[in-house]
């Protein structure tokens, strides 16, 4: 293959996990269709929405052990992991509130505007971890292929599947010269030039940049309360992201946070647990570097 044929990037855009996704590969158009549809089949094959999904059938499984595919234990292993690092304040059983809390089918992308969630929402406190979290009693079992919960237990990996779907594209494309994945707003970068490339980091209120990094390498993930949000069965406006101690939608101050990582999966564990925190601990989540956004307009960049 010539230099100038390494030099053409192939990019496609496309509905995928309730948003976007979009794959960028350098001189290689069948690496990036072949990632597309991975994200597309993973789509389907771990949806908590879809009975026949590898998720929905485990969550429904009554047998305390429960055999899963590779991949399946890979996005556990990366929950739970997420769950350990935060004290819980990551939470991956939480299924029954997020779906009392009105988040019971796939997502249609039209959230409420930012401002009018503020204005009715609660009090602002921080997250905390549930006492006595179920998950802690969540086993993952390589060898045998299997995870043990206790019964009754269901699991939503929620947005660090996403991470580990980029981690996994990551992996397939980095013999290529360069390639991002950008799985509905969980990104990895990479590929052997090392060329930067520009991230923007968008305000939730309006859209406008606050912040460009130039990256070559590594992952970038955002969390937020503004992307997802609904009107709740009881009439009150929530989002996605819970405080597990009272299983209710989290307003602590911090509206979005960003965060850098070298895996787009630790980068999901960090902008979350960033959010939950509140406007005091969001930045010590943000070890890589990152950008913190509060409910006045306020961003700080690490």
């Amino acid at each position: 293959m010539s230099a100038t044929a390494l030099t053409i990037e192939h990019r496609e855009t496309f509905p995928c996990f309730g948003s976007e996704c979009t794959v960028i590969v350098s001189g290689d158009a069948g690496a990036m269709s072949r990632a597309k549809r991975r994200l597309l089949e993973w789509h389907g094959r771990f949806s908590r929405f879809d009975p026949d999904s590898e998720l929905c059938r485990l969550n429904a499984d009554p047998r305390p052990t429960v055999p899963v595919s590779p991949l399946m234990r890979r996005i556990l292993a990366g929950a739970l992991a997420g769950a350990h690092r935060t004290a819980g304040l990551i939470d991956p059983a939480l299924v029954d509130q997020i779906e009392d809390a009105g988040y019971a089918g796939h997502f249609d992308g039209s959230g409420i505007e930012l401002a009018r969630l503020l204005e009715l929402a609660p009090p602002r406190c921080e997250a905390a971890p549930r006492p006595d979290a179920p998950w802690r009693r969540i086993e993952i079992d390589a060898r045998a292929g299997s995870v043990t919960r206790p019964p009754g237990v269901r699991l939503d990996p929620g947005g660090i599947a996403k991470g580990v779907f980029a981690d996994e594209l990551a992996s397939m494309l980095a013999s290529h010269n360069a390639f991002v994945v950008d799985c509905a707003g969980d990104l990895r970068l990479g590929g052997r030039a090392r060329a930067a490339r520009a991230v923007h980091v968008a305000s939730p209120f309006d859209d406008s940049t606050l912040h460009t990094f130039e990256l070559a390498t590594g992952a970038v993930a955002t969390s937020g309360i503004g992307r997802r949000s609904w009107t709740a069965p009881d009439g009150r406006l929530a989002h996605h992201l819970l405080d597990p101690a009272t299983g209710e939608p989290a307003f602590t101050g911090v509206v979005q946070a960003t965060a850098l990582a070298p895996t787009a999966a630790e980068a999901e564990v960090l902008s979350k647990a960033a959010v939950l925190s509140g406007p005091q601990r969001a930045a010590s989540w943000l070890e890589h570097g990152g950008v913190i956004v509060l409910e006045d307009g306020r961003f700080e960049i690490l």
